[in-house]
């Protein structure tokens, strides 16, 4: 979107909007600024939930560097409300990429990860995907709480 040199007076006021915004949440603020955090989440594959690995790699989750930098993700952790975790092995995510992170079984590749679970993980009614630096910190959080789209945009 263009901003035309006509109207300040928007401008400013869309300063000073954004302004205020990011400084009523600055903890939602900082998480979009910079760093790694959740995506979009796929919690309910497509079709019908036959348990299927087509149908179990039909949920996935995105985590996104947001920084200017790689980062090494060994040792952080994926988790679900129920305690399920899939926690990365050597991994570099490159500044302003994404990594989708899929339930069931497959070949890792670039930008892809596969938890090679043989059940489904994240529940459609509802459910909370956390994730968690190696030191057990956790990094953010998001959230669903009835069956919607199948999907979820945390950011």
């Amino acid at each position: 979107m263009r901003i035309r040199s006509a109207a300040p007076a928007a401008v400013l006021a869309a300063a000073a909007l954004a302004g205020s915004l990011l400084a009523a949440d600055p903890a939602s603020a900082a998480a979009h600024q910079g760093g790694l955090h959740l995506g979009y989440i796929q919690y309910d594959s497509p079709g019908s939930d036959r348990g299927s690995n087509t149908s179990l790699n039909g949920e996935w989750v995105n985590i996104h560097n947001n920084s200017r930098s790689a980062l090494q993700l060994k040792g952080y952790k994926l988790k679900d409300n129920t305690g399920y975790t899939y926690t990365f092995g050597s991994y570099n995510i490159g500044a302003g990429k994404t990594v989708k992170v899929r339930t069931g079984k497959g070949t890792n590749a670039a930008g892809v990860r596969y938890w090679g679970r043989g059940a489904y993980v994240w529940n459609n009614t509802g459910d909370k995907a956390r994730l968690f630096k190696p030191s057990g910190a956790q990094l953010d959080s998001c959230s669903w709480s009835r069956l919607g789209s199948g999907g979820v945009s945390c950011h």
